[in-house]
């Protein structure tokens, strides 16, 4: 078990660095904003994929999001600690590590044309991955997707974005140590960050309807997702004093539908949907 704890925790370096290495040599222009955060959440009623327990699991979280006139970069690497429900035999407690990242490119800035149009203030190509690793568990997931397509950029106070992207993945877990390929399938994204009026709470989050990807490494066919996940989050560091949303308390809701596409009509545990309360902390840098 320790030298896949080992294993896990430096594939997590490796992946966090090439993140950091795509920021730096994409992005050359300096940036004219940027934030970066420590995060965590924690619920109890996380739910994989038939499995028909109810899984407690605390997420720690490390996101970096910088703007400038070219487009933006939004990198965040979740460190996903389960209970021992999570885990064949209810001996082990899971471990997973979730890096995603991507890039946007601003169309207006390389083409010298304005795209707004209606509500819509910019358009974009975006462009990223996916790469997770978890262990302990049954699946053992080693996820590896490339995304890209366009980005309409809303006017409204915060940010609202909807992406129509491309998603080519792959996975070799456990059970299917070689690489499996999906089908190349869609992803309807929508990303929001919006202030709630002058009060000190605003309403993020993302929404992601993914379609079918084909038949799964074991045969069966995949369903298409839903995942919504959202919160609504405090700025309570003002009230002591703290600089404008430096700390950050709210409550979060995730639901997902057939879950990594398994067919939840199929899923006699209910573990293909899930329905999890969280409480989040954000401690911006």
């Amino acid at each position: 078990m320790t030298n896949s704890i080992a294993h896990s925790t430096a594939r997590a370096a490796r992946v966090a660095g090439v993140a950091i290495l795509v920021l730096t040599t994409v992005s050359v222009h300096a940036a004219d904003w940027s934030d970066t955060a420590l995060g965590y959440r924690t619920g109890s009623n996380y739910r994989e994929p038939f499995n028909p327990d109810k899984i407690r699991k605390n997420i720690v979280s490390l996101t970096h999001v910088r703007g400038y006139a070219a487009g933006t970069d939004f990198v965040n690497v979740d460190f996903l600690l389960s209970d021992n429900k999570d885990s064949p035999g209810k001996n082990a407690n899971a471990r997973e590590f979730y890096a995603v990242y991507r890039h946007n490119f601003d169309l207006g800035y390389y083409t010298g044309k304005s795209f707004a149009f209606g509500p819509v203030r910019a358009m974009g190509l975006t462009a990223g991955f996916d790469w997770n690793s978890k262990t302990r568990d049954s699946y053992q997931s080693k996820k590896q997707m490339w995304v890209a397509g366009p980005t309409l950029k809303f006017d409204v106070p915060g940010f609202l974005d909807m992406s129509l992207l491309a998603l080519w993945e792959s996975n070799a877990p456990a059970a299917h140590p070689s690489r499996y390929r999906y089908e190349t399938h869609p992803m309807l994204n929508l990303a929001w960050g919006i202030p709630i009026g002058s009060l000190p709470l605003s309403f993020e989050g993302f929404a992601n309807f993914i379609g079918s990807k084909g038949k799964d490494e074991f045969g069966s066919d995949t369903r298409a997702e839903t995942n919504i996940d959202m919160q609504l989050m405090w700025d309570a560091g003002s009230a002591i004093g703290m600089a404008k949303n430096t700390f950050k308390l709210g409550l979060q809701y995730q639901y997902w539908k057939n879950k990594f596409g398994n067919d939840s009509t199929k899923d006699a545990s209910s573990g293909a949907t899930a329905k999890t309360p969280m409480i989040r902390a954000e401690y911006h840098l």
